[in-house]
Parts: C-alpha cells; sequence; structure tokens
C-alpha cells in the first residue's frame, strides 16, 4: 500500500502553497500547522534542501466522525501534506492517504470516513493539475 497520494504540477513553490490552500478549502480544510521544514533545517543544522513546508489540514467534520470511530486517532490528525520543490520549476504535493488510519488502528469502523477523506485530499490534489 501507497502511503501518499500523490502530484506534480507546472506552478512554482509559492503558486502551488496558494492554489493547495484554495483547493483544500473548497473540501472543507483549514490548516491548523505550517512548517518550514527547510527553514527549519537550515537555522537548525546549516544545511540547504529544496524548499518543503508541512502543512497539518483539518476538516472538522471528517475529524469528529473520525473520533467517534477510534477515540486515540488525534495521534493521526491532523492530514498531514507536504509541499516540496522540484527540478524544473515543478512542485510536488503529497498528502498522507487517510487509508493508513484504517490499517495502523486496526479499526474497520474507520473505513467509510477514510475513504471520504482519501476522496476530498484527492479532489484537492486533482484541482491542483488543472491550474
Amino acid at each position: 500500500m501507497s502511503f501518499a497520494l500523490s502530484t506534480t504540477v507546472d506552478l512554482d513553490f509559492d503558486r502551488t502553497v496558494a492554489a493547495l490552500r484554495e483547493a483544500l478549502a473548497a473540501q472543507g480544510f483549514g490548516i491548523l500547522t505550517e512548517v518550514d521544514l527547510s527553514g527549519t533545517l537550515k537555522t537548525k543544522l546549516d544545511v540547504d534542501v529544496p524548499r518543503q513546508l508541512l502543512l497539518g489540514a483539518c476538516n472538522p467534520a471528517y475529524a469528529y466522525r473520525a473520533l467517534q470511530a477510534e477515540e486515540r486517532v488525534g495521534l493521526l490528525l491532523p492530514c498531514s501534506l507536504t509541499v516540496r520543490a522540484g527540478a524544473g520549476g515543478r512542485t510536488l504535493v503529497d498528502a498522507m492517504d487517510p487509508a493508513l488510519m484504517v490499517e495502523l488502528t486496526g479499526t474497520s469502523a474507520l473505513t467509510e470516513v477514510a475513504a471520504e477523506v482519501g476522496s476530498a485530499l484527492r479532489a484537492a490534489l486533482d484541482a491542483l493539475e488543472t491550474r
């Protein structure tokens, strides 16, 4: 099983981040956390890596349903996404596949909500490809 839903787009990094925020909002997700991974590594280790941003996205209705099915699923929330600068001005976007919640917890009651979250995240990634 792949652990990520992914896309690569022909947009620069900043435009991809802006478009991703809009696409996630259209699917009912808000951004709860944001980590500039490349900036943190530069500050803490003085190393240079391509730009990478970690986003923690949450759709409250889905989060609530998941918590009703498995009270410890909060360990796997919010939905994790990365935006990475790629070669030739392209940008790579990955989202953790929510099906992993079912695999990791063994809680079959999460299957339906994980599938719905996966569809919503896939729709957001697909929206980036049309820009």
